[in-house]
Protein backbone atom coordinates (compact mmCIF):
# COMPACT_ATOMS: atom_id res chain seq x y z
CA UNK A 1 0.00 0.00 0.00
CA UNK A 2 1.23 3.49 -0.85
CA UNK A 3 2.39 5.81 1.91
CA UNK A 4 2.75 9.57 1.72
CA UNK A 5 6.27 10.92 1.23
CA UNK A 6 7.07 14.46 2.37
CA UNK A 7 10.14 16.46 1.37
CA UNK A 8 10.78 19.90 2.89
CA UNK A 9 13.47 22.39 1.91
CA UNK A 10 14.60 25.86 2.97
CA UNK A 11 17.61 28.12 2.55
CA UNK A 12 19.01 30.10 5.45
CA UNK A 13 19.04 33.85 4.90
CA UNK A 14 22.40 34.03 6.71
CA UNK A 15 25.21 31.44 6.76
CA UNK A 16 24.19 28.29 8.66
CA UNK A 17 26.44 28.94 11.65
CA UNK A 18 25.45 32.61 12.00
CA UNK A 19 24.08 33.46 15.47
CA UNK A 20 20.90 34.67 13.71
CA UNK A 21 20.06 30.95 13.28
CA UNK A 22 20.51 30.05 16.96
CA UNK A 23 16.73 29.89 17.45
CA UNK A 24 16.43 27.41 14.60
CA UNK A 25 19.22 25.24 16.01
CA UNK A 26 17.70 25.43 19.51
CA UNK A 27 14.37 24.13 18.19
CA UNK A 28 15.76 21.53 15.79
CA UNK A 29 16.13 18.59 18.21
CA UNK A 30 12.87 19.30 20.08
CA UNK A 31 10.96 19.48 16.78
CA UNK A 32 12.49 16.19 15.63
CA UNK A 33 11.53 14.61 18.97
CA UNK A 34 7.98 15.87 18.43
CA UNK A 35 7.76 14.54 14.87
CA UNK A 36 9.09 11.17 16.00
CA UNK A 37 6.00 10.88 18.26
CA UNK A 38 3.53 12.38 15.77
CA UNK A 39 0.46 10.33 14.86
CA UNK A 40 0.80 9.17 11.28
CA UNK A 41 4.60 9.37 11.00
CA UNK A 42 5.98 6.10 9.65
CA UNK A 43 9.68 6.99 9.43
CA UNK A 44 12.05 9.81 8.58
CA UNK A 45 15.43 9.95 6.95
CA UNK A 46 18.42 10.91 9.00
CA UNK A 47 21.51 12.70 7.80
CA UNK A 48 24.96 11.25 7.17
CA UNK A 49 26.51 13.91 9.42
CA UNK A 50 24.20 13.41 12.41
CA UNK A 51 23.34 10.67 14.87
CA UNK A 52 19.83 9.29 14.55
CA UNK A 53 17.97 7.50 11.77
CA UNK A 54 19.95 6.26 8.80
CA UNK A 55 19.93 8.53 5.74
CA UNK A 56 17.89 7.43 2.73
CA UNK A 57 20.67 7.74 0.17
CA UNK A 58 23.12 10.58 -0.37
CA UNK A 59 21.75 13.98 0.53
CA UNK A 60 21.17 16.23 -2.46
CA UNK A 61 19.42 19.57 -2.78
CA UNK A 62 17.07 21.18 -5.29
CA UNK A 63 18.25 23.59 -7.95
CA UNK A 64 17.39 26.60 -5.74
CA UNK A 65 20.29 25.62 -3.47
CA UNK A 66 23.65 27.19 -4.23
CA UNK A 67 26.60 26.18 -2.07
CA UNK A 68 27.99 29.16 -0.22
CA UNK A 69 30.30 27.44 2.21
CA UNK A 70 27.74 25.88 4.55
CA UNK A 71 27.79 22.44 2.93
CA UNK A 72 24.09 21.91 3.65
CA UNK A 73 20.65 23.48 3.80
CA UNK A 74 17.68 22.53 6.01
CA UNK A 75 15.73 19.69 4.40
CA UNK A 76 13.67 16.74 5.63
CA UNK A 77 12.38 13.54 4.06
CA UNK A 78 9.72 11.44 5.79
CA UNK A 79 6.92 8.94 5.26
CA UNK A 80 3.38 9.38 6.62
CA UNK A 81 0.15 7.42 6.63
CA UNK A 82 -1.94 10.25 5.18
CA UNK A 83 -2.16 13.96 4.38
CA UNK A 84 -4.25 14.78 7.44
CA UNK A 85 -1.43 13.58 9.70
CA UNK A 86 1.05 15.78 7.84
CA UNK A 87 -1.27 18.79 8.17
CA UNK A 88 -1.91 18.19 11.88
CA UNK A 89 1.80 17.98 12.68
CA UNK A 90 2.87 20.82 10.40
CA UNK A 91 0.34 23.39 11.52
CA UNK A 92 0.13 22.73 15.26
CA UNK A 93 2.33 22.54 18.32
CA UNK A 94 6.04 23.21 18.39
CA UNK A 95 6.46 22.84 14.63
CA UNK A 96 3.87 25.53 13.95
CA UNK A 97 5.60 27.80 16.49
CA UNK A 98 8.91 27.24 14.69
CA UNK A 99 7.29 27.97 11.32
CA UNK A 100 6.00 31.31 12.61
CA UNK A 101 9.64 32.27 13.14
CA UNK A 102 10.69 31.17 9.65
CA UNK A 103 11.19 34.74 8.46
CA UNK A 104 13.87 35.10 11.12
CA UNK A 105 15.95 32.33 9.55
CA UNK A 106 15.03 31.62 5.93
CA UNK A 107 14.84 33.29 2.55
CA UNK A 108 11.29 33.71 1.36
CA UNK A 109 11.11 30.80 -1.07
CA UNK A 110 10.61 31.30 -4.79
CA UNK A 111 10.19 27.51 -4.85
CA UNK A 112 7.74 25.18 -3.11
CA UNK A 113 8.75 24.81 0.55
CA UNK A 114 7.71 21.14 0.40
CA UNK A 115 6.46 18.41 -1.91
CA UNK A 116 4.25 15.39 -1.22
CA UNK A 117 3.75 12.23 -3.28
CA UNK A 118 2.45 8.70 -2.79
CA UNK A 119 5.32 6.23 -2.48
CA UNK A 120 4.75 2.56 -3.35
CA UNK A 121 8.22 1.10 -2.84
CA UNK A 122 9.25 -1.40 -0.20
CA UNK A 123 12.28 0.81 0.49
CA UNK A 124 11.91 4.45 1.49
CA UNK A 125 12.39 7.11 -1.18
CA UNK A 126 15.90 8.50 -1.55
CA UNK A 127 16.85 12.16 -1.40
CA UNK A 128 17.41 12.31 -5.18
CA UNK A 129 13.82 11.20 -5.83
CA UNK A 130 12.57 13.83 -3.38
CA UNK A 131 14.46 16.54 -5.26
CA UNK A 132 13.01 15.30 -8.59
CA UNK A 133 9.48 15.41 -7.15
CA UNK A 134 10.11 18.86 -5.72
CA UNK A 135 11.27 20.10 -9.16
CA UNK A 136 8.18 18.57 -10.76
CA UNK A 137 5.92 20.48 -8.36
CA UNK A 138 7.82 23.71 -9.01
CA UNK A 139 7.69 23.26 -12.79
CA UNK A 140 4.17 21.84 -13.25
CA UNK A 141 2.16 22.70 -10.16
CA UNK A 142 0.25 20.10 -8.19
CA UNK A 143 -0.23 16.78 -10.00
CA UNK A 144 -0.35 13.19 -8.75
CA UNK A 145 3.45 13.14 -9.28
CA UNK A 146 4.01 15.85 -6.65
CA UNK A 147 1.59 18.07 -4.78
CA UNK A 148 1.04 20.21 -1.71
CA UNK A 149 -1.58 20.29 1.03
CA UNK A 150 -3.61 22.98 -0.71
CA UNK A 151 -4.09 20.75 -3.78
CA UNK A 152 -3.66 17.16 -2.56
CA UNK A 153 -4.22 13.94 -4.47
CA UNK A 154 -5.33 10.59 -3.12
CA UNK A 155 -3.51 7.27 -3.58
CA UNK A 156 -5.34 6.68 -6.90
CA UNK A 157 -4.19 10.03 -8.28
CA UNK A 158 -7.52 11.86 -7.93
CA UNK A 159 -7.80 15.32 -6.37
CA UNK A 160 -8.94 15.04 -2.77
CA UNK A 161 -10.26 17.17 0.06
CA UNK A 162 -8.61 16.87 3.45
CA UNK A 163 -10.79 15.60 6.29
CA UNK A 164 -10.86 18.61 8.67
CA UNK A 165 -12.50 16.59 11.46
CA UNK A 166 -9.66 14.07 11.31
CA UNK A 167 -7.08 16.88 11.37
CA UNK A 168 -8.69 18.33 14.51
CA UNK A 169 -8.68 14.88 16.12
CA UNK A 170 -4.96 14.44 15.34
CA UNK A 171 -3.85 17.80 16.72
CA UNK A 172 -2.46 17.93 20.26
CA UNK A 173 -5.23 18.67 22.77
CA UNK A 174 -4.11 22.24 23.49
CA UNK A 175 -4.15 22.98 19.72
CA UNK A 176 -7.50 21.30 18.94
CA UNK A 177 -9.60 24.48 19.08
Amino acid sequence: MAVLALYTFGIFARPAEDPANDGFRDLNDPVFATVDRAPGLIARSGYASDPGPQPWGPEVYPRAYHERGDGWSPATLSLWTDAESVWAFTYSGLHAAAMRRGRDWFHKPAWPPYALWWHDGADPPIWAEAVRRHAHLQDHGATPTAFDLRRPFDRAGAPMVLDRDRIRALKPARDAT
